[in-house]
C-alpha cells in the first residue's frame, strides 16, 4: 500500500494556484459581460466577428493541406507552420493594418489597457522577456528570434477573448494580434501602451 503525505505547505501552494485560475478565470468571465453592457458593444461586436472571420479562414486554410503526422521534429513543425502561413496569406493577399484592428475599435482596445498598463506589476512583468524593436507587418511572421512575450493576466482579463491560438502579443508598446499555430502577425496597433 502506498501512502501520500500531504504538506500544509502544499495544500496552501495548491488552494493558491487555484485561487489565482479561479480569480483570472471569473474576471475574464466578468469582463466579457461588462463588454455585453457597454456602450462599446457594437464596435466589440464588430471586433469580435472580424476575428471570427479570420478563425474560419485558417481553419479552411488547415483543412486543404494534406493531414499531417504528430511530430516532436522541430524542423517539420516549423515547415508546417510555414506551409500554414503561406495559405492563410494567400487568402488574405492585400491586407492591410487596421483589417481587425479597426479605427473604431482602436481607441476602445487602448482605453481598456491603459489602467493596466499603468500598473507597477504589469510594467515589471511585460520588461520580462519583451522582444527588441523588430520591424513587423500584417500576414507577417513573428520573428523567430524574438521571444514571444507574456501578456499579463490582468491585461487579458481587461480585453476581449479570443479563440484558441489567436492571442494577444507585444512589441514594445504596440499591441500584436498573433494567431500561435501559423506564428502569423494578424493584425497590431501602433502605440496602444503609454
Amino acid at each position: 500500500m502506498r501512502y501520500t503525505y500531504v504538506t500544509e505547505t502544499s495544500v496552501k501552494n495548491i488552494s493558491t494556484v487555484l485561487m489565482l485560475t479561479l480569480a483570472v478565470a471569473g474576471s475574464a468571465v466578468l469582463a466579457q459581460e461588462k463588454f455585453a453592457n457597454s456602450p462599446d458593444a457594437p464596435v466589440l461586436g464588430d471586433f469580435k466577428a472580424r476575428v471570427e472571420k479570420y478563425d474560419q479562414l485558417r481553419k479552411k486554410a488547415d483543412d486543404s493541406a494534406p493531414p499531417l503526422k504528430e511530430s516532436s521534429d522541430p524542423a517539420k513543425i516549423k515547415e508546417a507552420q510555414h506551409a500554414l502561413a503561406e495559405r492563410i496569406g494567400a487568402a488574405r493577399a492585400g491586407v492591410k493594418p487596421g483589417e481587425i484592428f479597426t479605427p473604431e475599435i482602436t481607441p476602445v482596445i487602448k482605453r481598456l489597457l491603459r489602467p493596466e498598463a499603468k500598473q507597477h506589476d504589469t510594467k515589471e512583468a511585460m520588461k520580462e522577456d519583451k522582444p527588441v524593436v523588430v520591424s513587423f507587418k500584417v500576414n507577417g511572421p513573428y520573428p523567430d528570434k524574438q521571444p514571444v512575450a507574456t501578456v499579463p493576466p490582468n491585461v487579458l482579463a481587461a480585453l476581449p477573448q479570443l479563440p484558441k491560438d489567436i492571442e494577444y502579443r507585444f512589441i514594445e508598446k504596440h499591441l500584436i494580434l498573433r494567431d500561435a499555430r501559423a506564428n502569423l502577425i494578424i493584425d497590431y496597433i501602433p502605440n496602444a501602451i503609454p
